[in-house]
Protein backbone atom coordinates (compact mmCIF):
# COMPACT_ATOMS: atom_id res chain seq x y z
CA UNK A 1 0.00 0.00 0.00
CA UNK A 2 2.85 2.42 0.78
CA UNK A 3 4.28 1.90 -2.73
CA UNK A 4 0.89 2.74 -4.26
CA UNK A 5 0.58 5.87 -2.10
CA UNK A 6 4.12 6.96 -2.96
CA UNK A 7 3.54 6.37 -6.67
CA UNK A 8 0.26 8.29 -6.62
CA UNK A 9 1.92 11.22 -4.83
CA UNK A 10 4.80 11.22 -7.34
CA UNK A 11 2.50 11.50 -10.35
CA UNK A 12 0.20 14.09 -8.80
CA UNK A 13 3.17 16.21 -7.64
CA UNK A 14 1.48 16.73 -4.27
CA UNK A 15 3.71 17.51 -1.32
CA UNK A 16 3.84 15.82 2.06
CA UNK A 17 4.01 18.29 4.93
CA UNK A 18 4.03 18.40 8.69
CA UNK A 19 0.70 19.49 10.14
CA UNK A 20 0.08 21.11 13.51
CA UNK A 21 -3.42 22.47 14.10
CA UNK A 22 -2.25 24.89 16.79
CA UNK A 23 0.82 25.07 18.99
CA UNK A 24 1.85 27.28 21.87
CA UNK A 25 5.43 28.47 22.31
CA UNK A 26 7.64 25.55 21.18
CA UNK A 27 4.95 22.91 21.77
CA UNK A 28 3.34 21.81 18.51
CA UNK A 29 2.08 18.23 18.08
CA UNK A 30 2.80 17.35 14.44
CA UNK A 31 1.58 14.67 12.08
CA UNK A 32 2.39 14.13 8.40
CA UNK A 33 -0.19 15.12 5.81
CA UNK A 34 -0.44 14.70 2.04
CA UNK A 35 -1.34 18.02 0.43
CA UNK A 36 -3.58 18.60 -2.56
CA UNK A 37 -2.18 19.67 -5.91
CA UNK A 38 -1.57 23.43 -5.88
CA UNK A 39 -0.66 23.53 -2.19
CA UNK A 40 2.70 24.13 -0.51
CA UNK A 41 3.87 23.38 3.02
CA UNK A 42 3.67 26.29 5.45
CA UNK A 43 4.81 27.29 8.90
CA UNK A 44 2.73 29.94 10.62
CA UNK A 45 3.79 32.13 13.52
CA UNK A 46 1.72 34.60 15.49
CA UNK A 47 1.78 36.26 18.91
CA UNK A 48 -1.32 36.56 21.09
CA UNK A 49 -1.65 39.09 23.90
CA UNK A 50 1.85 40.33 23.12
CA UNK A 51 3.64 37.37 24.72
CA UNK A 52 2.24 33.98 23.66
CA UNK A 53 3.71 32.45 20.50
CA UNK A 54 1.14 30.56 18.46
CA UNK A 55 2.30 28.20 15.72
CA UNK A 56 0.63 26.28 12.92
CA UNK A 57 1.94 24.00 10.19
CA UNK A 58 0.30 22.29 7.26
CA UNK A 59 -0.70 22.61 3.62
CA UNK A 60 -1.76 25.93 2.11
CA UNK A 61 -2.97 27.13 -1.28
CA UNK A 62 -0.05 28.76 -3.09
CA UNK A 63 -2.02 32.03 -3.44
CA UNK A 64 -2.21 32.29 0.38
CA UNK A 65 1.52 31.82 0.95
CA UNK A 66 3.80 34.40 2.56
CA UNK A 67 0.98 36.55 3.85
CA UNK A 68 -0.02 37.85 7.26
CA UNK A 69 -3.65 37.41 8.28
CA UNK A 70 -5.76 38.52 11.21
CA UNK A 71 -7.13 35.65 13.28
CA UNK A 72 -10.45 36.56 14.86
CA UNK A 73 -12.23 34.91 17.78
CA UNK A 74 -14.86 33.85 17.29
CA UNK A 75 -14.11 33.57 13.58
CA UNK A 76 -17.31 35.43 12.63
CA UNK A 77 -16.37 38.49 14.71
CA UNK A 78 -14.25 41.55 13.97
CA UNK A 79 -12.17 41.01 17.12
CA UNK A 80 -8.59 40.22 16.11
CA UNK A 81 -6.95 37.95 18.67
CA UNK A 82 -3.62 37.74 16.87
CA UNK A 83 -1.93 38.10 13.49
CA UNK A 84 -0.30 35.07 11.88
CA UNK A 85 2.35 35.12 9.18
CA UNK A 86 2.37 31.97 7.04
CA UNK A 87 5.65 31.24 5.26
CA UNK A 88 5.65 28.55 2.56
CA UNK A 89 8.17 26.11 1.14
CA UNK A 90 7.85 23.64 -1.71
CA UNK A 91 9.64 20.38 -0.85
CA UNK A 92 8.42 17.32 1.02
CA UNK A 93 8.44 17.88 4.79
CA UNK A 94 10.19 21.24 4.39
CA UNK A 95 8.15 22.78 7.24
CA UNK A 96 10.06 20.49 9.57
CA UNK A 97 9.16 19.65 13.12
CA UNK A 98 11.63 20.69 15.82
CA UNK A 99 14.29 18.03 16.33
CA UNK A 100 13.90 18.18 20.11
CA UNK A 101 10.13 17.69 20.10
CA UNK A 102 8.85 15.69 23.07
CA UNK A 103 5.28 15.77 24.32
CA UNK A 104 4.40 14.82 27.84
CA UNK A 105 0.96 14.74 29.42
CA UNK A 106 2.01 17.58 31.74
CA UNK A 107 3.13 19.76 28.81
CA UNK A 108 -0.10 19.12 26.92
CA UNK A 109 -2.20 19.88 30.02
CA UNK A 110 -0.26 23.11 30.62
CA UNK A 111 -0.75 24.17 27.00
CA UNK A 112 -4.49 23.46 27.14
CA UNK A 113 -4.97 25.35 30.40
CA UNK A 114 -2.86 28.27 29.16
CA UNK A 115 -4.89 28.58 25.97
CA UNK A 116 -8.18 28.58 27.92
CA UNK A 117 -6.93 31.35 30.22
CA UNK A 118 -5.61 33.34 27.27
CA UNK A 119 -8.90 33.14 25.39
CA UNK A 120 -10.83 34.17 28.53
CA UNK A 121 -8.38 37.03 29.09
CA UNK A 122 -8.71 38.28 25.51
CA UNK A 123 -12.51 38.16 25.46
Amino acid sequence: VNDITSTARFYSQALRCYECKVGLWDLCFTTKKDCNAGEHCFSGLGTAAGFMDIKKKGCLEVTECNKTENVNFPSSSNTTVYKMTKTCCSADLCNSAPAHFHVSAISMAFAAISSVFTVKFLI
